[in-house]
């Protein structure tokens, strides 16, 4: 079979897969079904039972890879419609933010330093609220691992998109507004896609929190975990 052959085969059998687990979570309304967590689970499943090489599977679905791109710059959307009530709250939102950021990065690194001793461990788990991209980057420059980093970064995703809006709710943070905020910064892309569905207030600031939150951990994360490091262990 050709490349074009095995793309075609597996990017529909993926975009299926993904279909059916969102048909079948709209039908059940169970939130373990996450058509994202489910399909990802199913796909390793078959992809070791039929034997496939996944580098190929790889290869073949780089086409569905490169949608992510547009798909990501979709959410800007609603933060466009959103924009002039934000304008009066943009410093406060960026101050707490920055704030909840640097606080992440220090308590992760510092409580995996001392669980397991492993810099590079500990570097690659503290990026883990951040978009892939700017997650891979920042752990290449600290000398972290980018495979951790990535697991991470969607186990990070999975957790907020699934279990999110429950836990806030059930704690009695209920706007949307300070929903969407606290999910664009602790669950990036994932998490922002998933509570884009609730409304347009709640896509909107959540997909400020998560520009603002890379944006803020681009900056500041390396001479932070830096000095972290140099000032404890």
């Amino acid at each position: 079979m050709s490349l074009v052959i095995y793309s075609i085969f597996f990017c529909s059998c993926t975009i299926l897969i993904y279909q059916a687990f969102a048909w079948l979570q709209n039908k059940l309304g169970k939130i373990w079904l996450n058509p994202m967590l489910m399909s990802i689970l199913l796909l390793i499943l078959l992809i070791t039972i039929f034997r496939i090489d996944p580098q190929q599977y790889h290869q073949s679905t780089t086409l569905l890879s490169h949608l992510l791109e547009p798909a990501v710059v979709a959410l800007g959307f609603p933060l466009y419609q959103h924009l002039h009530s934000m304008k009066s709250q943009w410093k406060k939102i960026t101050y707490w933010l920055t704030i909840a950021a640097a606080l992440v990065i220090s308590v992760t690194y510092v409580f995996t330093m001392m669980i397991i001793k492993l810099p590079a461990i500990a570097v690659s788990l503290s990026l883990k609220s951040i978009t892939t991209p700017v997650g891979i980057a920042l752990t290449e420059q600290l000398n972290g691992n980018t495979a951790i980093t990535a697991f991470a970064i969607i186990l990070a995703g999975l957790f907020g998109a699934i279990f999110g809006v429950k836990w806030l709710t059930l704690i009695k943070v209920t706007s949307p507004k300070a929903q969407g905020l606290a999910i664009g910064a602790a669950s990036h892309a994932l998490g922002t896609a998933t509570i884009s569905q609730l409304s347009y207030q709640h896509a909107a600031y959540s997909s400020l929190a998560l520009i603002i939150s890379s944006t803020v951990t681009a900056i500041i994360s390396p001479s932070l975990i830096g000095q972290i490091h140099s000032f404890l262990f």
